[in-house]
């Protein structure tokens, strides 16, 4: 195991060729976005107490009525299969044995289906919503069928983000062969063998299947890059609902008044979250943004928060301004770019090692108990003029 998330990181831009780690590493335009997401938690500070019994902690967390090890989702991530062959069933298998919710992507490389197939531990459906409705309809009748627990419609894509090294690398689906391309791709030969091994570029057969369209990346493509529903509003979530029994979620949740509303509409919880600094390069870090939405409707509905967590200390911070739980997306990618299963494995049992640390050095034995007085007294004022 190696010492740290970066380390995991190190390896993965190691190992895949350069197109394929931008995509997973990159954010929108400059990186601006991403860089505030990992600051947010670098500048909270501590205050931690001692002479406190901390022989043994609890880091378990209750999300919608399921103990899980500790308060963390494997978040929803697409195009997987770029970086490890059946990624999503590697990603779900390591999320379960290590206690956590897999939330799997409507953008996966592997059916719902065939991650079901492996393992009968908790998942929740991630979903984007194309014109043609039909065919997230379809999404949820087949995740529902197969008991996944929780629906997660995703509201900040209705055009993708510029991302500038996208097009510096020419990446886009299906991939176009180019001498540059050739190269990047030559100089990982063991990347290559193991694309060969699962039959070339990774599909997104989730889609293919719902949508009814051939097992073709082009037309897949289509359906994510000109196709989506640029008329949701509201009145989708009671759409959803009858189409979804059990908790749904609203994920690209950045102000105070969305929140506010999406209590009135009728949703369970939201994740704030800016897409992993993805689409809107000058929007805030969700957690900057969190204090704020957990007072205005904390008590109403589960807030989730993701981006930029890189420790356990990071989920520390985020369960103590209020959240429920946290969803890791780059993190568990860079476990599965640089090791495959037990790459993603690694990066899970650092982060559970590194948050039990973080609650001894604290002083709390319960990871429920968190809340703002593990945090210093200069921030604690700050959240006070909020």
């Amino acid at each position: 195991m190696l010492p740290a998330i970066k380390d995991y990181r190190a390896q993965a831009r190691r190992r895949l060729p350069r197109f394929a780690f931008d995509y997973l590493d990159g954010g929108a335009e400059d990186g601006h976005g991403l860089a505030r997401n990992v600051a947010a938690y670098q500048q909270l500070i501590f205050s931690p107490r001692i002479l406190r019994d901390v022989s043994t902690v609890d880091a378990s967390a209750t999300l919608f009525g399921r103990v899980h090890s500790m308060p963390a989702v494997v978040g929803p991530t697409g195009l997987n299969g770029l970086y490890w062959p059946k990624a999503e069933e590697t990603l779900a298998l390591a999320a379960h044995a290590a206690g956590l919710p897999f939330a799997m992507s409507t953008a996966s490389t592997s059916l719902l289906e065939d991650v079901r197939a492996v393992t009968s531990g908790d998942l929740w459906l991630q979903l984007y919503v194309q014109q043609d409705r039909r065919i997230a309809q379809s999404m949820m009748q087949r995740a529902q069928a197969l008991g996944f627990s929780t629906l997660m419609l995703t509201v900040d894509t209705m055009v993708h983000g510029k991302r500038d090294h996208d097009v510096r690398n020419r990446f886009k689906m299906p991939l176009r062969i180019t001498p540059r391309l050739v190269m990047d791709v030559a100089t990982h030969p063991r990347w290559c063998m193991r694309m060969l091994r699962q039959g070339g570029s990774p599909q997104l057969v989730n889609l293919a299947h719902s949508a009814d369209v051939p097992v073709s990346m082009q037309a897949q493509a289509a359906l994510m890059s000109r196709q989506m529903d640029m008329s949701l509003d509201w009145d989708a979530i009671a759409w959803m609902r009858a189409h979804w029994r059990g908790p749904v979620l609203l994920k690209g949740v950045l102000s105070v008044a969305d929140a506010q509303l999406a209590r009135q509409y009728g949703v369970d919880g939201v994740v704030l979250s800016n897409h992993g600094g993805r689409q809107l390069e000058s929007a805030p870090s969700p957690l900057e943004i969190l204090p704020a939405v957990v007072d205005a409707v904390g008590d109403k509905l589960e807030v989730f928060v993701d981006g930029g967590i890189r420790r356990g200390d990071d989920i520390v911070k985020a369960r103590a301004l209020g959240a429920k739980a946290v969803l890791l997306g780059r993190a568990p990618l860079y476990g599965l770019a640089a090791a495959g299963p037990q790459g993603v494995a690694d990066v899970l049992q650092i982060l559970r090692d590194e948050f039990e640390v973080a609650l001894r050095l604290l002083g709390v034995p319960l990871a429920a108990q968190l809340d703002a007085s593990v945090l210093s007294d200069d921030h604690r004022q700050r959240l006070a003029r909020l």
